[in-house]
């Protein structure tokens, strides 16, 4: 049984029935990326198009390989080198990419709810790979699959999520994920940056970061979103790192075998330390590994309605 629905436009939308049903699909598919032949035939005849109106290497390579195990056709679309350039919309860029009959349609856009907009407009299927400050539902169910492999489960665990919040929609995805599959869920972030409504997603707000670390079972380090602020939110990279950077002293706050997780690119030396990083705890390359089973298995599930 596949999903009820044609789009993945965020987590606040899913059920909590819908989460555990992409975790579970996506199992499978890890098994699958560890085999000589790292090829299934899932989505032969398939066609998949990453449509990205910002760069990102990472997300993109990751649906990309995604989208060629299940053996799918996959374009990769250049706004910046296409007709958009001229004044075409994203509706009609939409509409021409499926009359050449896509069935997935992968969308990273500086909008925030333009993958709603895009999910109304055409019969493909639409998964937002970021919008905006809105939403990134794909990083936080690779979060929440990495959290699960690694514990065994989710609910009852202390997660605290820290950086900069008002410019996160991985933390939006994440809080959103999380609450719903019964983890408590600490915020840490300066003042100036986290958004007045954020209380009232369920999770404690902290400006400290040491007082939030004592029984965590998971730190989550947002990416400083340098390209979506000015400095006027905090005084310098220095002063930052030094209150909300995660340090090897900081790590012995939070419970033994704490996990680590960042959702990448890393600013080593800014919002964590090299040497944690790289250390035993850090599950960050683990994250980019089930990064690619997760989307596996969430094309899957969407390729049934197709």
């Amino acid at each position: 049984m596949g999903l009820k629905r044609k789009d993945i436009l965020s987590i606040a939308s899913l059920s909590v029935d819908e989460i555990n049903m992409i975790l579970e699909a996506s199992e499978p598919f890890k098994e699958v990326s560890g085999r000589e032949i790292k090829k299934v035939p899932a989505l032969r005849g398939k066609t998949v198009v990453n449509l990205f109106f910002e760069p990102s290497t990472r997300t993109r390579t990751s649906f990309e390989l995604a989208a060629k195990r299940l053996s799918a056709d996959v374009i990769n679309f250049s706004p910046s080198s296409s007709s958009i350039v001229k004044g075409e919309t994203l509706l009609d860029t939409a509409k021409n990419i499926e009359s050449m009959q896509a069935d997935i349609i992968v969308l990273r856009h500086s909008s925030s709810g333009a993958a709603e907009t895009l999910g109304r407009a055409v019969r493909s299927s639409v998964i937002n790979a970021g919008d905006g400050w809105h939403e990134h539902p794909t990083q936080a169910l690779l979060d929440l699959f990495t959290i699960k492999e690694k514990k065994g489960g989710i609910s009852g665990l202390g997660v605290v999520i820290v950086g900069d919040l008002a410019h996160s929609r991985v933390a939006r995805s994440n809080i959103h994920g999380l609450v719903k599959m019964g983890a408590r869920v600490r915020v840490v972030s300066p003042p100036t940056m986290v958004p007045p409504f954020f209380d009232q997603l369920g999770v404690e707000v902290y400006h400290s970061f040491d007082e939030a670390l004592p029984g965590m079972d998971v730190i989550i380090m947002l990416r400083l979103q340098l390209e979506r602020q000015g400095w006027a939110l905090f005084p310098s990279i220095r002063e930052y790192s030094r209150l909300y950077g995660l340090t090897a002293e900081r790590v012995q706050l939070a419970k033994p075998n704490v996990l680590i997780m960042h959702p990448g690119p890393l600013n080593r030396g800014v919002e964590i330390a090299p040497e944690v990083a790289d250390s035993h705890g850090s599950v960050i390359l683990d994250q980019v590994t089930n990064g690619v089973a997760v989307r596996m298995g969430l094309m899957y599930l969407l390729s049934e309605l197709n």
